[in-house]
């Protein structure tokens, strides 16, 4: 599956950590992340200093060609909120995970729309189980 995986650049990389296992457990998993540099150290090289609308055009791009948005926002980001809604405006499946008790979006809690689900952790590894549980439901049934 191609997942684009969302994450806090310029609001903060306090959870740079969580991220990368995130990620390493996607690719681990055979999937493939347009987005994996943006986990870890490399997300300067991804975003250097290239003009908005070059960042604008990549990126929702990549939310195109993705089959599911996978989002960690416990670090507020204007950008994962756009991202979110972008994917969800293009039907793609979106699975917000935060950490518990981070204080995230009314707007983001509130939403209702389908193919969205929002879910808290209390740790990295039940993070990735939520999001490898959420990955399963979306996968097609096997042919009898």
């Amino acid at each position: 599956m191609r997942i684009y995986f969302a994450c806090a650049i310029v609001g903060g990389r306090q959870d740079e950590a969580i991220y990368q296992k995130i990620v390493n457990a996607l690719l681990e998993d055979g999937h493939a992340v347009p987005t994996a540099l943006n986990a870890g150290p490399g997300w300067q090289t991804l975003e250097g200093s290239p003009e908005p609308s070059e960042v604008y055009r990549r990126d929702t791009a990549w939310i195109d060609e993705s089959d599911v948005l996978i989002a960690e926002v416990s670090t507020p980001s204007h950008g994962v909120g756009y991202e979110i809604s972008y994917a969800l405006n293009q039907k793609k499946p979106v699975l917000c995970i935060y950490r518990r008790g981070a204080t995230v979006s009314k707007m983001l809690m509130g939403n209702t729309m389908a193919g969205l689900r929002v879910l808290d952790y209390g740790d990295v590894d039940q993070a990735i189980r939520l999001m490898r549980e959420f990955l399963r439901a979306l996968e097609p049934l096997p042919k009898p």
